[in-house]
Order: C-alpha cells, then sequence, then structure tokens
C-alpha cells in the first residue's frame, strides 16, 4: 500500500494527513515533508494518523524525529491517533509518554 499525504490548516495549526502504511520504504517521504513544514516556518502542526494501516518501528522514529525538531525550531507537534492497533504500538514503545498524543483534530488543535 502506498503512502498519501495531504495538508490543510485547522485553527491555525498546519495537519498533516498521513494514509495507508508508514514503513521503512514509506518512512522517508514522511520524513521529509514533516522536515518541509518545520523548516517552512510552520507553528504547529499536528500529524493525523487517522487512514494509517499500519506503521512500523521506523514510522515511529520519524515522528520522534519530528517532534524533536519541533522542539528545536519552537514550533508545537501533536500525534493524533484514534486507533487502538496503533495506540498499543505507542503504548509498547513508551513513546505515549514522549510524544504528545491525542485523539482527535479538535483536541490536537486546541490544546
Amino acid at each position: 500500500m502506498e503512502l498519501s499525504l495531504a495538508t490543510r490548516v485547522v485553527s491555525a495549526h498546519t495537519v498533516l494527513e498521513v494514509g495507508g502504511e508508514v514503513d521503512v520504504y514509506t518512512a522517508p517521504k514522511l520524513r521529509e515533508r514533516i522536515t518541509e513544514l518545520l523548516d517552512g516556518g510552520i507553528g504547529a502542526v499536528v500529524v493525523d494518523l487517522g487512514k494509517v494501516e499500519f506503521m512500523d518501528s521506523t514510522g515511529l522514529g520519524v515522528l520522534v524525529g519530528g517532534y524533536r525538531k519541533s522542539r528545536t525550531v519552537g514550533a508545537s507537534f501533536g500525534v493524533v491517533c484514534g486507533k487502538e492497533s496503533l495506540l498499543k504500538i505507542f503504548r509498547i514503545t513508551g513513546l505515549d509518554q514522549v510524544l504528545p498524543l491525542y485523539q482527535s483534530i479538535d483536541a490536537a488543535t486546541t490544546a
């Protein structure tokens, strides 16, 4: 399955909608897009994983890297993840304690 990426603005946050599979083959495309947004001066990025069917450790690494970069450039960074199968991966790896996770776009853009 391919990776799809789309952006839109919600309440002064740039929402990056991710769909498909985030794995060793597609993660560089996601990393590149997050970097473009943050290097472009976007002050608030929300990565929406609502349409992601599968994510491996490479994808998790991209999200952690995006979070770290956001802190370096003074931007906010959040991840919307409502799927239990993906949330389980965040919990098992302990990344639920590192990354700002939200259940919905509304929650992420009003936090």
